[in-house]
């Protein structure tokens, strides 16, 4: 593309691109202790796909006590090393290290904690304990999930007060949640980060800072723990709660949910007959099935302002897939019409405003100041569509002018940006793709499939860019051959 595609900084004023960065404490360090060779040869796999980290595995249990990293650190022990491991000391030398158990052992596989903390003591040293085997849960298809689960859990604990974006899983069992994580991962890229929840009482602290249903505070709950951050909840129906570990704590914590935070979408995975009553405000997901990952994968693209944003009528039916705020501002454009199809239109996207599903998706596509602005916006009728559509428009002026800053210099177009990505230094083009920035920008410049295509991608050196290149190259092309594919800033 030329430069009739974007507008030079002399038109207009220019406006600084801010990325939003959702883990600012990146995991530097991975080390790796274990007898099992499957767990070992899962250092080529993060050498691979995650070329930033350092990666090094332990042969000498005494090396564990004198370890010291700089920056963030995983520490991944199997069910043998763990015991031999000296976590207290090693947490006392490493501000920032996460303990990961990857347990081969079935009954940790499907118990809950207490039980499994009883039978199996050594389990209590671990931030984490995830299930592997041969099959679903091998550990060359969950390590990469175990890092980012590690990385999530120290950002959202310890770093950032910024508005964050969370996942909650609620599930005592490991086994699903590890082989669960790496298909939340794939959709959701560097866009949320995901936090898992294993007690009715972990729960309640996470989400409303308190451990008792009666201390929550009917005024204050939404400054309390981080409900006001979750996207979408997913939780099974039993799990713990006080001193019952298989009740259905699950009931209840959707009840609440749906209470404080009727916006959050709420996915019960459980084949039980408890989740009939739940079946007009929450999606059911039958566990174990087949196919479950699949129709979860498809839920959360359509329901979490993961990909587009999709207006329903009152009956469930898709009337609008929206794929930018250029397409945005056209159904509100419909919207504010004097017609009886405009007048029910209005109706329903004012259900969307009260859920914040408005703000939501605009997060989930890099519109950070755009989101904060509209999300607080209460109305009815034409003034709500008319202060959305404003806003809208104003982004949409905003956008034209604001270039993506690679190695110094200036990007406005795909052709600029495919330019830039064979001339620039290649470590500052991998700590742009590693941190979304590229998707990010694109995602607001209105090329949401390109955006989308580009997440997945990284890697290091000539096969990044290479890979980058090629896949912009594809969508420059088709955007040439289709204009409509795209509404043009």
């Amino acid at each position: 593309m030329n430069k009739k595609e974007g507008f030079s900084s002399a038109q207009k004023k220019e406006y600084p691109f801010t990325p939003r960065i959702i883990n600012p404490v990146k995991i530097q360090n991975v080390l790796i202790f274990s007898a099992d060779e499957q767990i070992r040869q899962t250092k080529d796999v993060l050498e691979k796909d995650m070329p930033w980290i350092t990666v090094d595995v332990l042969t000498d249990p005494l090396f564990l006590e004198n370890i010291r990293s700089e920056g963030a650190l995983v520490l991944i022990l199997d069910d043998v090393a763990i015991n031999l491991a000296n976590t207290e000391v090693i947490r006392q030398k490493n501000k920032d290290v996460i303990i990961a158990l990857l347990s081969a052992n079935e009954f940790i596989h499907c118990s809950h904690p207490s039980a499994t903390q009883q039978k199996y003591p050594y389990t209590k040293k671990a931030d984490f304990v995830f299930a592997y085997n041969k099959t679903d849960c091998a550990p060359h298809k969950i390590i990469q999930s175990v890092v980012r689960a590690a990385e999530d859990q120290l950002n959202v604990n310890f770093y950032s007060n910024v508005r964050r974006f969370i996942f909650l899983i609620v599930d005592d069992e490991p086994r699903w949640f590890s082989q669960f994580l790496p298909v939340l991962y794939s959709i959701i890229g560097q866009r949320a980060d995901v936090i898992f929840t294993r007690t009715y009482e972990e729960s309640l602290k996470f989400l409303f800072g308190v451990e008792q249903e009666s201390d929550i505070n009917e005024k204050q709950y939404l400054s309390n723990g981080h409900g006001d951050d979750v996207i979408c909840l997913i939780t099974d129906i039993f799990f713990p709660k006080g001193e019952n570990p298989k009740s259905d704590a699950g009931k209840d914590l959707v009840n609440l949910v749906q209470k404080y935070y009727p916006r959050i979408p709420t996915i019960i995975a459980s084949k039980t007959k408890e989740t009939e009553s739940f079946r007009n405000t929450a999606f059911i997901l039958p566990k174990g099935d087949p196919e479950s990952l699949d129709t979860l994968r498809n839920y959360i693209r359509d329901h979490a302002g993961i990909t587009d944003f999709i207006i329903r009528d009152t009956t469930g039916d898709i009337l609008y897939r929206i794929k930018n705020i250029q397409e945005m501002t056209k159904i509100l454009d419909e919207a504010g019409k004097n017609t009886q199809k405009a007048q029910k239109l209005r109706e329903i996207l004012e259900v969307y405003a009260q859920k914040d599903s408005f703000s939501t998706w605009l997060y989930m596509h890099s519109y950070r100041e755009l989101g904060n602005v509209i999300r607080p916006i209460q109305g009815h009728g034409r003034k709500l569509i008319a202060v959305l559509k404003k806003h809208m428009k104003n982004e949409m002026d905003r956008v034209v002018n604001m270039p993506l800053v690679i190695d110094g210099k200036k990007v406005y177009n795909l052709g600029e940006l495919l330019d830039r990505l064979t001339e620039a230094d290649p470590a500052q083009i991998q700590i742009l793709s590693d941190n979304d920035i590229f998707s990010s920008w694109l995602d607001r410049r209105g090329y949401s499939e390109l955006a989308e295509e580009l997440r997945p991608i990284h890697g290091s050196g000539i096969h990044l860019i290479q890979a980058l290149c090629k896949t912009v190259e594809k969508w420059k092309n088709i955007y040439t051959a289709h204009p409509n594919k795209k509404e043009r800033m």
